[in-house]
């Protein structure tokens, strides 16, 4: 029987991600296969390439051939050279970062929320950071113009008076004069 490691293709349409499989190379590409023996993610960076290596050389070992794909990552993780006996068995292989725990992200998400306000939204509105820094740092009162403004109002107080008190005294005798004229009318109407 001729076997053959190759790509089973799963995921979605856009999404593909690969099975490394063992395989009769007669059966269709994701018919029934032998052994799944990895996994490769093409859509992550870098990309997941993950291979048991031991059952690689065994099936590369008793005559299965790869196909150039599976070459390929072969020699990214270092199998292929292992198998031929070249050299850079450590392949190329570049591994993502360890996440971290989910645990340890919380516990640093709940740090970071306690420096925030306690009540109120997370921003503020341009208006209320305004009325904030207003009452934090009120503005100075000018007291030099303060000071001329009561200089001058005090000045002209005095001739103020003086054409109030004339209106007064004006009004006065016009209110006395209809008065004195109303019992001469009563009088005369009688």
């Amino acid at each position: 029987m001729a076997t053959k490691i190759r790509l089973m293709r799963m995921g979605k349409i856009r999404t593909p991600f690969f099975r490394i499989v063992v395989t009769d190379s007669r059966k269709a590409r994701n018919g029934l296969s032998i052994e799944e023996i990895g996994r490769y993610v093409p859509g992550q960076d870098p990309s997941i390439i993950e291979v048991n290596s031991d059952r690689a050389l065994y099936w590369l070992g008793v005559g299965a051939l790869p196909t150039p794909a599976v070459e390929a990552l072969l020699k990214v993780t270092g199998d292929w050279q292992k198998h031929k006996g070249l050299p850079g068995t450590e392949g190329t292989l570049k591994v993502a970062a360890p996440k971290p725990h989910k645990s340890v992200a919380y516990e640093a998400a709940v740090k970071a929320a306690a420096n925030e306000p306690a009540e109120g939204a997370t921003t503020m509105k341009k208006k209320a950071q305004e009325k904030l820094a207003a009452k934090a740092n009120p503005a100075p009162v000018a007291e030099p113009v303060v000071e001329v403004a009561t200089e001058s109002v005090v000045e002209e107080a005095p001739v103020v008076v003086e054409e109030v008190t004339e209106v007064v005294a004006e009004a006065v005798e016009t209110a006395e004069t209809p008065a004195a004229d109303a019992p001469a009318t009563e009088a005369a109407a009688e």
